[in-house]
């Protein structure tokens, strides 16, 4: 029985900041292979999960992480060096749940020795002793949030779906986009030059991203799309089509009998089972989940989305500096590709050892004359882990019950929070490419003020898309502290001093006993 609470609600926050940030350094983490005892070469996703290997492997495994240790596994992508290292892999680790960006698992596929095993290991977690929750998305906007989903599994590791524009009719040009975390846009679809193939975008089956949806005028627009799958080995099959409608700008008026979406979360959604097109929306108030087939329901682009041109070259695509554009914001900035489950799930330590336990098994299939090391290693950190949970749990239960607020700038500590009785209040996540307004800058501090927290929390690896929340919290009096979630840096560089600073920065800014 493990001594500490388990509950949390998590209410996300909508904010806003335009974002122009310096280029993270490229590469790959983790030493370069080459260590001559070593029985097995390994590539890891992550830093997180590379460090969890090697303390189970010890000196029988040669690890190497593709995204670097201070980088973002949401939105990665591989080089040619990392696709190099993989080929020479004997067994491939990732976490899975869509964690990673689906660039990196499309290149671990194309490029690591068929005969390796590529294991996803919080895929099987709860046979290993752990948990996965849903991932709960409520950023409160006050339009639509709408993006691209896939559901349907499909055959063949690393396959994926295309979902192509194929006609728009409309009174103006419709652009979809993707701002990334440079704040640089990524277009997909762009009807002003005619549609072909290339106004498309890919996704993994099971999966759904977020992206903006900008007209240029208002009126009625209807958007068929057509789905393709696509295989590792060049193969392609069509599997369905369809169209769905839009209402932009407070004038135009939806067919009668249609059922109306205008805020809450949607994606219109390409089932590549059945090849049908319909949109899926989650109830805001409990959270069920409803499918409009496309002919019965219209998605709805107020004039409260109207926003300008921005003068930044690179938006020069969406039309003219300053003028109109009603845009359906992808408001988690960067690529944000995942599914319904959440996979941070590292953050609560007891799932950590599940990694573990699956970690252990997987080296042993691969390298059963290590048996005795791997299961060696794995019961010694296994106790460190179990010691570690109860240490979390007790320098978390230090803090007070009316400070168990957490504010931060990403959607990862809900398994923290659930296993160590913290809540969630909200997570901080810009609009691309806008200014936060006054209302939306003022919902954020009335939130800081009536959860009354004494300190919010950035990631090391996010703190540049953070400044709304320095500003908001500098303006209402409160501490700004640093919490990890998918990444280390170069002062935490293993799991346990990862989660050992959390809990202590925790307690400390919420005024427990650290």
């Amino acid at each position: 029985m493990r001594g500490h609470v388990r509950g949390t609600t998590r209410t996300a926050l909508a904010s806003a900041c335009a974002l122009l940030v310096t280029a993270a350094g490229s590469g790959c983490g983790g030493a370069d292979s080459g260590s001559s005892d070593a029985a097995l070469t390994v590539s890891a996703t992550t830093a997180i999960v590379a460090d969890l290997v090697e303390q189970v492997g010890g000196d029988r495994v040669d690890v190497t992480s593709i995204v670097p240790r201070t980088g973002d596994p949401h939105s990665y992508e591989p080089s040619p060096g990392d696709a190099a290292r993989v080929a020479k892999a004997d067994v491939v680790f990732s976490n899975g749940l869509l964690l990673e960006e689906p660039g990196i698992m499309k290149m671990v596929h194309t490029n690591a020795p068929e005969d390796a095993p590529k294991i996803a290991i919080a895929e099987k977690l709860e046979q290993y002793g752990g948990t996965v929750m849903k991932l709960e998305e409520d950023l409160g906007l006050d339009v639509l949030w709408l993006g691209w989903a896939v559901e349907g599994e499909v055959a063949g590791d690393g396959s994926q779906v295309r979902t192509t524009a194929t006609k728009v009719e409309g009174p103006g040009d419709l652009r979809v986009y993707l701002t990334d975390t440079l704040g640089r846009p990524k277009v997909y679809v762009d009807t002003a030059d005619g549609l072909d193939a290339q106004d498309s975008f890919t996704l993994p089956p099971e999966a759904h991203t977020h992206v903006n949806w900008a007209f240029s005028e208002p009126g009625t627009y209807r958007l068929t799309v057509e789905g393709r799958t696509e295989t590792l080995d060049g193969k392609t099959e069509a599997i369905g089509s369809g169209t769905v409608t839009f209402t932009v700008g407070d004038t135009a008026a939806a067919p009668m009998g249609t059922t109306v979406l205008d805020g809450g979360h949607a994606d219109v959604t390409l089932n590549a089972r059945t090849g049908t097109v319909y949109v899926r929306a989650d109830e805001e108030k409990t959270g069920a989940r409803t499918e409009h087939p496309a002919g019965e329901v219209v998605l709805n682009v107020p004039d409260r989305a109207k926003e300008s041109v921005p003068k930044e070259q690179p938006y020069a695509f969406l039309g003219r500096a300053g003028d109109p554009v009603w845009v359906l914001p992808q408001a988690v900035i960067g690529k944000h590709v995942h599914g319904d489950l959440d996979p941070h799930a590292w953050e609560d330590v007891a799932n950590a050892e599940a990694y573990v336990r699956r970690i252990e098994a997987e080296l042993i299939k691969a390298d059963p004359d290590g048996k005795a090391t791997y299961e060696k290693n794995a019961s010694s950190y296994l106790r460190t882990l179990g010691a570690l949970d109860q240490e979390v749990a007790r320098t978390l239960a230090t803090v007070p019950a009316e400070n168990r607020d957490l504010i931060t700038t990403h959607d990862a500590f809900g398994y923290l929070a659930e296993a160590y009785g913290m809540e969630v209040a909200g997570f901080v996540v810009p609009v691309p490419n806008r200014e936060p307004s006054a209302a939306e800058v003022e919902e954020l501090g009335a939130t800081i003020r009536e959860k009354k927290v004494p300190a919010v929390f950035l990631e090391p690896n996010l703190a540049a898309r953070a400044d709304v929340l320095k500003r908001v919290a500098q303006d209402e009096g409160v501490g700004v502290c640093t919490v990890y979630g998918d990444s280390f840096d170069d002062e935490i560089h293993d799991y346990v001093s990862m989660m050992r600073h959390n809990a202590n920065e925790l307690a400390e800014c919420l005024g427990g006993n650290a």
